[in-house]
């Protein structure tokens, strides 16, 4: 793995049981979900991991940051094999992998304010700081994400949809992370407010030096914000390049469908 590359996935698989039986479950098969995909990601770059719902790529993102046990394979995150690594070793490196998610009211615990909301993982990472302090950086945050920190004490209820998937971006960079997943993060949200969106993460990665893994369906939006692409079909790596050469010049028949899927004014 080189220097500059943040991320590498080798030969990762994913399998999960069919149970059968009542009272005494027992394994009758496995279904593979995610079937032998190796890529990589460059610090400071966007890779695009595109495919239609069940292709794997939910699972992959589940398995980067240890919420989905992996069948075989590797995980190398800045030079730490993290796949088979314990809850306790990894915490230190929980703060720097966080995920944006695509539901932004699911996401959101709706009894904690935003200030709550963005104040706890600080308070688990950072413990050292004052509630103070932290009060002051979730105020930050939300003027960083283009809200008002006079928001603080409002709920999720009380915001739109592009406002909440904003605090969800807020409460992701609270611990300083310098890796991002963001899954389907736009998807949920109306076409000029995914615009929007998009925008504040290229900003966000140009000023924090941030690194993407941005999964999608639709992609002429992944085109839009990655530097390379991977296309997954039921759970297989079909296709990968720079952003440019897959959607300017597909080889898989699957890509090509992806792109034809598309809406065009033409």
């Amino acid at each position: 793995m080189s220097a500059a590359t943040l991320l590498n996935v080798e030969n990762l698989s994913i399998s999960f049981p069919v149970m059968r039986g009542l009272f005494f479950r027992r394994e009758e098969r496995r279904v593979t979900a995610v079937d032998e995909v190796s890529f990589s990601v460059p610090a400071g770059k966007t890779v695009g991991l595109v495919g239609e719902s069940g292709s794997g790529k939910t699972t992959i993102a589940r398995a980067l940051v240890k919420l989905q046990r992996v069948t075989s394979g590797r995980m190398v995150y800045r030079g730490q094999e993290i796949s088979q690594m314990s809850e306790a070793a990894f915490l230190p490196l929980r703060k720097e992998i966080q995920m944006v998610f695509q539901d932004p009211f699911g996401s959101l615990n709706p009894r904690l304010t935003i200030a709550q909301t963005l104040m706890e993982p600080m308070e688990i990472h950072f413990p050292q700081t004052t509630a103070a302090d932290r009060r002051g950086r979730a105020a930050a945050l939300l003027k960083k994400v283009g809200l008002n920190p006079d928001c603080l004490g409002r709920r999720p209820r009380e915001f739109s949809g592009g406002q909440r998937q904003r605090i969800g971006i807020a409460r992701a960079l609270a611990v300083e992370p310098r890796f991002i997943i963001c899954d389907e993060a736009v998807s949920a949200l109306d076409v000029s407010i995914q615009a929007q969106i998009i925008n504040l993460l290229q900003d966000l990665q140009e000023e924090l030096g941030l690194t993407y893994l941005f999964i999608g369906h639709d992609l002429a939006v992944v085109e839009h914000i990655s530097d390379e692409i991977l296309v997954l079909h039921h759970g297989k790596l079909v296709e990968s390049g720079p952003a440019s050469q897959v959607c300017g010049d597909p080889q898989h028949d699957y890509t090509r469908r992806l792109l034809a899927a598309v809406p065009s004014l033409g």
